[in-house]
């Protein structure tokens, strides 16, 4: 019993121990990227002196904050070792739904929240199949991503849709308080929450064991398949919102919106730090890249650059993120 005892506190000692250089990963690859934020808000002040301008930095805020959404969910996903290809399908047909909905005149907040169960459970669907069926997550999803965007041109035959609500809808998207967009303060608050649950629950310990090694979770008695069902449909959801958001901005409803926003979103989540294979990362890191990716294209934009310019230098940027996290992780686990 005694020997017993003693092995079980010697292997827990070792995953602390295990623990901390993930952790110092995890902060090494956090302040650079704040570093590298910081740097390149410099640069784009000196080299474009109407960066810093209010209007500037609040359409600057408003364009990111919808990929910001969407990305915080594709962390969620990521961080399970999953990926999810649908979203930007998904997003496009929360936005149409909203707008027929309301023109079919239901009200505003059902209308809402119509759209964005719509979402959840187009996500819960994708990751229940590749939960109980161990169907690849990349091939359900991107079925996912051809069949969801064929129905949404469907519901219109592939005509926009006029959201024809009240003024507060409209707000929604496209509103400011002062100079802050209402839906910046919408990816902030999300942001938050997100953390709060994958830090300071029950149900974030869990994804990030899903994550870091699935088998031992299951034997472990964790509901592995529930928790991967579950990220999908927050993912699923996250995305609904982000359409419903640009249809209250534009007044209409786009089939062919969020065109390749889900590689949008995963390259925020990679920038942010977010192993690609689970396990390691968080959505202050996505956060972040989300607005480090914004202001370089903002700040090419500027400068009168193309862009075909603009999609290089996020590549190679995507490219060194990459890099960097492998060595960092690779160190740490040396440690």
């Amino acid at each position: 019993m005694t020997t017993s005892i003693g092995s079980s506190v010697a292997a827990s000692a070792e995953q602390a121990g295990g623990a901390r250089p993930r952790r110092g990963a995890d902060l090494i690859v956090k302040s650079n990227l704040l570093l590298v934020f910081l740097a390149l808000c410099v640069v784009a002040t000196l080299l474009a002196p109407q960066f810093l301008t209010g209007r500037n930095i609040a359409n600057l805020l408003q364009q990111s904050s919808l990929t910001g959404i969407v990305a915080i969910g594709m962390t969620m996903v990521v961080l399970t070792a999953g990926i999810d290809l649908s979203v930007g399908s998904v997003a496009a047909f929360g936005g149409m739904t909203v707008a027929i909905l309301m023109a079919a005149g239901v009200p505003v907040l059902p209308a809402i929240l119509l759209s964005v169960l719509a979402g959840a459970v187009f996500g819960a669907i994708m990751g229940g199949l590749s939960a109980y069926l161990a169907l690849p997550a990349f091939m359900t999803t991107l079925a996912g991503l051809t069949a969801i965007r064929g129905l949404t041109y469907l519901l219109t035959d592939g005509k926009p849709a006029e959201a024809a609500g009240a003024e507060s809808f409209q707000l929604l998207g496209g509103g400011f308080i002062g100079y802050v967009p209402i839906v910046g303060i919408i990816f902030v608050v999300i942001t938050i929450l997100a953390a709060v649950v994958l830090r300071g629950t029950t149900f974030g310990e869990y994804v990030y064991a899903v994550g870091s090694n699935k088998e031992a979770a299951r034997l472990s008695g964790l509901p592995v398949r529930g928790v991967i069902t579950t990220v999908f449909a927050v993912s699923g959801a996250l995305a609904a919102l982000a359409g419903v958001l640009l249809t209250s901005r534009l007044t209409v409803g786009q089939p062919t919106a969020f065109n390749g926003l889900e590689l949008d979103a995963i390259a925020a989540v990679v920038l942010g730090g977010t192993n690609l294979f689970g396990g390691r990362g968080g959505v202050f890191g996505t956060f972040v890249a989300v607005l480090l990716l914004s202001v370089l294209r903002n700040l090419c934009n500027l400068l009168g650059l193309g862009s075909f310019f603009q999609m290089v230098v996020t590549g190679l940027i995507l490219l060194v993120a990459l890099v960097l996290n492998m060595l960092i992780e690779r160190r740490g686990a040396r440690a």
